[in-house]
C-alpha cells in the first residue's frame, strides 16, 4: 500500500511538471532547451484583460471584435488561448465580413497562438480570403496604462495577390502593417 502510494504520488507530480505557464511556453519559443510541457496554462489569468467585445473605426470601415478563451488541445498538446470573431462594416453598415455566425470556436478563422517572448503583445493567427493570400499573424497589445484600449497590428505570411483569383479591388479585412486602436465595450 506505501508502495503504491509512492507511485501514485510520482505520476501526479510528473503530471504538475508537465503543465506550465502561458508566458514560460513564451519563452520556449527562443529556447531550443526548453523542458517538454503537455499543457500551457493561463494559470496568471493573463488572458482575461483580452476577453471580451472590443470596437473601433479605421479608414471609414467599424471593427468588432469579440474574444473568448478556451483550452485547444492538438496531438496531447493543451494550450488555453484566445479565439476570436470578427466583424467588419463599411461606413453606410453593411457587413463586409463576419465569423459571428461560426459556432464552432476552432473555424472561426482567427485563432490565439500564444504570447510573443517578451510578452507584450499576444498572437493570432487570421485568415480572411485565402485566394487572395489574405493570412498572417495579427498582434494585440494592451498597456497596462490603458486597460480599456487595445491595438492590433496584422502582418501577412505573404503580401502577394494571385492573378486571377482575387478581384482587382481587393482590400485585406485587417489592413496589413497598420495599426488599428479598439475600445472595449
Amino acid at each position: 500500500m506505501k508502495y503504491l502510494i509512492v507511485i501514485i504520488t510520482f505520476f501526479i507530480s510528473a503530471y504538475n511538471a508537465q503543465t506550465i505557464s502561458l508566458e514560460s511556453a513564451a519563452q520556449c519559443l527562443n529556447n531550443p532547451n526548453c523542458a517538454d510541457y503537455n499543457y500551457a496554462k493561463d494559470i496568471n489569468n493573463s488572458l482575461h484583460q483580452y476577453i471580451g467585445v472590443w470596437k473601433g473605426n479605421h479608414n471609414g470601415k467599424s471593427y468588432e471584435i469579440k474574444l473568448n478563451k478556451i483550452l485547444y488541445e492538438d496531438l496531447g498538446q493543451k494550450t488555453d488561448i484566445l479565439v476570436g470573431r470578427l466583424q467588419l462594416k463599411d461606413s453606410n453598415g453593411n457587413t463586409l465580413y463576419t465569423s459571428f455566425n461560426v459556432t464552432d470556436d476552432t473555424k472561426t478563422n482567427f485563432i490565439g497562438l500564444n504570447f510573443q517572448a517578451d510578452l507584450k503583445a499576444y498572437r493570432m493567427y487570421f485568415v480572411g480570403n485565402s485566394q487572395c493570400g489574405e493570412y498572417g499573424t495579427v498582434y494585440l497589445r494592451i498597456k497596462q496604462e490603458t486597460p480599456n484600449q487595445m491595438s492590433l497590428f496584422m502582418l501577412a505570411d505573404q503580401e502577394i495577390i494571385k492573378e486571377g483569383l482575387c478581384p482587382s479591388n481587393f482590400s485585406p479585412t485587417i489592413p496589413y502593417k497598420t495599426t488599428i486602436f479598439l475600445t472595449r465595450q
